[in-house]
């Protein structure tokens, strides 16, 4: 079996808890609860290499054994004790993982069902892919699924692996997702090390054990979302610090000071208007938003080290937004050298019908000013497939972007405008400064503009137009408050 044919087979038990009233929203959590159990097992049997999750391995009432030999309400009342004996672990991982973790399932034989299934599976193949990519690629089924919403957590494996390989990642530098998701980008990122040191080995003992436990660090703020990333850390080896590798907490409240500057900064941060309170708390930044997107592009650069390097997905109201928007983009522009802009396909997040772009930039200093001279945009939105299942989004699309960026992480190699008929140009950021320092650059005529019979789905172009109501009204809010005006809730 591939690993494909595993994670359908495992996509195919939410059909039994379905039977026992949990919905999408509830399927990979649930069953990730039982399935760790299970990997935990199959990891301690073989003995295999992953000495991170045999370091943290479960006590004996938790070991797969012990369930697969209960049957009945006996076995169900035992699960729900050992979830929450898990929940309070002296092993402070393990506690977090299993955090106020319940059960909701409530027909005996629904479990006994799921531990047959889980036990039917070839798990020799399963672990000789990779059971962290197996994990990794239930995550990505989820997110798959637009009646989960869990697109909001997931971004497209493509995407992440194009960033990866443009930013090159290497050994001893520490690498920064402050909306970790499930932590794709750090476990992207902790991958690529490992495939140009011979899974670690090639470095030295220090080295190696700095990777595992000090190179990647991410916060989270849903603590659903957060335990399916620290099991999705240990089954790739993935330590981190008595927290795990990624923490619990609102990085735009004050739980974001705590987290260190770093060489590298990836992410995709969660996109939308902060609405009933939940804006941005942080006291430390210099510009006060309500948008999440500029908050979260603020502790970005504020959070790099000097010489740093970042890429963030965002969308396009971050680049045109004005008022304080405006102000954040000369900010960042100042400090650092922001020196290629991606405009992204529409229609490439799942539950999304956001337009975006990844922003790629190099920290110069927190004194610095007019650090970028110029910026390059490459656009791959304009005359693109329309992605979804039928035309899915691959690597290979990102090929002649990732030609054109160079290989020079810092976007300082060799590079060519194509001119008003190519897809990649270069602006001064003197003409930058003339449009209000809008990024929003395109100057291509989109030839592959739906007719009314292949518009988006009403919920898609509904997405798209609260995003731009939103960044209106962020705009006025900012007008006001710049005329001292106060603005009513």
């Amino acid at each position: 079996m591939t690993n494909n044919d595993i994670v359908q087979k495992l996509w195919n038990l939410c059909d039994v808890l379905r039977d026992d009233g949990i919905n999408y929203s509830d399927y990979v959590t649930e069953l990730a609860l039982l399935l760790f159990i299970k990997m935990e097992h199959e990891v301690r049997e073989t003995n295999t290499t992953n000495g991170i999750l045999n370091k943290h391995a479960l006590p004996e009432y938790a070991r797969w054994k012990k369930l697969s030999g209960l049957s009945g309400i006996n076995l169900l009342n035992h699960y729900r004790e050992t979830l929450l004996n898990l929940s309070k672990s002296t092993d402070p991982l393990i506690s977090a993982i299993y955090a106020d973790a319940q059960t909701r399932l409530r027909e005996p034989r629904h479990l006994e069902q799921l531990i047959k299934s889980l036990d039917s599976i070839d798990w020799f193949s399963a672990k000789r892919d990779g059971l962290g990519d197996l994990y990794e690629g239930l995550l990505e089924k989820n997110a798959g699924e637009t009646k989960s919403g869990a697109g909001q957590y997931f971004t497209p494996r493509p995407l992440i692996d194009s960033i990866i390989h443009l930013v090159k990642p290497q050994p001893r530098e520490t690498i920064q997702d402050p909306a970790a998701g499930t932590a794709g980008f750090l476990i992207a990122a902790d991958a690529y090390i490992r495939g140009n040191t011979d899974n670690l080995y090639d470095l030295k003992t220090k080295d190696q054990e700095f990777q595992r436990t000090k190179a990647y660090i991410g916060m989270e703020l849903v603590p659903g979302t957060r335990r399916l990333a620290l099991m999705n850390c240990l089954l790739h080896g993935m330590e981190g610090d008595e927290q795990g590798v990624v923490h619990l907490g609102n990085t735009l409240g004050s739980a974001g000071t705590t987290l260190p500057k770093t060489h590298i900064c990836l992410s995709n941060p969660p996109f939308g208007t902060a609405k009933g309170g939940g804006g941005p708390t942080r006291d430390d930044l210099t510009f006060s938003t309500g948008n999440k997107q500029l908050a979260f592009l603020q502790h970005i650069y504020r959070h790099l080290k000097d010489g740093g390097r970042a890429a963030v997905v965002l969308p396009d109201n971050v680049l045109f937004e004005a008022g304080v928007g405006a102000d954040i983009r000369r900010d960042l522009m100042d400090k650092c050298k922001l020196h290629t802009i991606l405009r992204l396909p529409t229609g490439i997040f799942y539950a999304q019908g956001v337009k975006t772009n990844v922003l790629f930039f190099t920290k110069v200093s927190d004194k610095a000013i007019g650090s970028t001279k110029n910026v390059w945009v490459y656009d791959m939105r304009a005359n693109m497939p329309k992605f979804g299942k039928r035309t899915p989004f691959t690597r290979s699309y990102f090929t002649e972007f990732e030609k054109t960026y160079g290989d020079d992480p810092l976007g300082n190699g060799e590079r060519v405008d194509q001119g008003e008929a190519g897809r990649f140009r270069c602006f001064s950021r003197e003409w930058i400064a003339g449009r209000s320092h809008s990024l929003d650059i395109a100057w291509l005529k989109d030839e592959s503009a739906e007719d009314a019979a292949d518009l988006p789905e009403p919920a898609v172009l509904a997405q798209e137009a609260m995003t731009e109501l939103e960044a209106a009204l962020s705009e006025l809010q900012g007008i006001l408050a710049e005329l001292g005006e106060e603005v009513a809730e």
